[in-house]
């Protein structure tokens, strides 16, 4: 079977085709980082609007791309939630209509199990049962998978997830839009010795996460240490603020994937969402499970990110195993990961 995804929960516009024969065929994605950067953050009336504008083109050019056409295909598998309401309705809209035109079958894509899945897109998949970090702009999540829709949630973010805490930060530090690059960045130019962040949630035991109070501890120290500064003084603090803030929160992820993976005896870990693309989480979680005697596996930095590639994929896995809706759609914008079903 070849499925077309679609992929619109929040600021990016993602399309591809898989074949459950030869792999990823095509894939495009369009990301609105710019329409939103001078609000600090998502707009979702404006982002819905967006997808509206480029879903359709979208589709065009990846049926180009992967040298096809809608007859070509043999099921639609759409993203219908978690994430914004108009955003996930623009791309469920298009997803069943062009299924009813073709005369397909369709099915609904959970977000979250699209990232968790995305490893397997790549050369070197991960094998079940694993232990997966989803960590994004709006969940963190440590979850053990047994298999396709077969997940136990062991902990999560109480308040903040990780990506959403570096956004609120680096706006907080006046460094733009989105947060987990911009802080990366300037991590890399600040000093780690000059100041220590608490590591939050870590002196009891649990799998759960905590990053709000990180944030606002990052906020009374520039507040605090800014007094009469500016030029390359400030963007100095700027700098070490942002290292201690990375420093945090990659310790508190390497941390909680340690007790997880020696709890449940599992010695493969995956890293999915956006956050996952950070450099020095990367290099530290390699060593964490190096030591353990384990591996750890990511997607591709492109597919970090909100993408169709893993909503194709995983629509594929669903299809394939006879899933499929009928002519009503909806969108869930609260959907919990813990309700699916193995296919």
């Amino acid at each position: 079977m070849t499925v077309l995804g679609i992929e619109t929960s929040c600021d990016e516009t993602g399309v591809a085709i898989y074949s459950g024969r030869d792999g990823l065929l095509a894939h495009q994605l369009y990301s609105q980082v710019e329409l939103h950067a001078e609000y600090g953050g998502v707009v979702p009336e404006l982002a819905s609007r967006d997808h509206v504008r480029k879903l359709v083109p979208l589709i065009r050019a990846t049926l180009v791309q992967a040298g096809m056409k809608g007859t070509d295909i043999g099921g639609i598998a759409y993203t219908a939630g978690p994430g914004l309401a108009g955003a996930l309705l623009s791309g469920a809209a298009v997803g069943r209509s062009l299924a009813w035109t073709w005369q397909l079958p369709a099915v609904e894509v959970h977000h979250m199990e699209g990232h968790l899945l995305a490893p397997m897109l790549e050369q070197q998949p991960p094998e079940f049962p694993f232990v997966a970090l989803l960590v994004s702009g709006g969940h963190t999540m440590l979850v053990r998978v047994e298999g396709i829709g077969r997940y136990e949630l062991m902990g999560e973010s109480l308040d903040d997830a990780a990506g959403e805490a570096f956004d609120k930060t680096a706006k907080m530090l006046g460094l733009g839009y989105p947060g987990g690059p911009a802080i990366a960045a300037r991590a890399e130019q600040g000093e780690p010795s000059r100041f220590r962040f608490p590591r939050p949630m870590t002196d009891r035991p649990g799998l759960d996460f905590s990053f709000s109070g990180l944030k606002t501890y990052a906020l009374t120290t520039m507040q605090r240490e800014s007094a009469g500064l500016q030029g390359d003084e400030l963007e100095k603090l700027k700098n070490d603020i942002a290292r201690a803030f990375e420093d945090a929160v990659v310790d508190t992820l390497v941390l909680k994937c340690r007790r997880a993976v020696r709890g449940s005896g599992v010695k493969t870990l995956v890293l999915a969402g956006g956050v996952a693309a950070n450099g020095r989480l990367r290099a530290r979680m390699n060593r964490m499970m190096a030591a353990e005697g384990g591996s750890a596996f990511y997607p591709r930095l492109d597919f970090c990110t909100d993408n169709g590639a893993m909503i194709a994929y995983a629509g594929w896995q669903r299809l394939r195993a006879g899933e499929s809706i009928g002519l009503a759609f909806q969108a869930r914008p609260r959907w919990s990961l813990m309700e699916l079903q193995a296919p």
